[in-house]
């Protein structure tokens, strides 16, 4: 079954994060990132503050989960200010 979105759009309305070559392009840019951070690590010497931070790739880690956090908490916020779908009709 289609999204409403789908349907109102034409093939030339397409986003460019729709396309499946951008969506792959895009994960192998992420996943790059992610690896450079890390061996980043390897070559930067870095004074720890905290006891977590002493461990091999603590950053990438903390950076994990505090993006993990965000996508929650909008996920959170979404429900909480989501309207009926026929708000406007009203």
């Amino acid at each position: 079954m289609k999204d409403k979105r789908d349907q109102l759009r034409t093939p030339h309305e397409w986003d460019w994060f729709d396309k499946p070559k951008n969506r792959r392009l895009l994960w192998i840019l992420l996943w790059s990132a992610c690896v450079l951070s890390v061996v980043a690590e390897l070559f930067i010497e870095r004074e720890p503050h905290f006891p977590a931070d002493e461990y091999f790739g603590s950053y990438a880690l903390i950076g994990f989960a505090a993006c993990a956090l965000f996508i929650l908490f909008a996920k959170g916020i979404g429900y909480l200010l989501k309207v009926k779908s026929d708000y406007y009709d009203e």
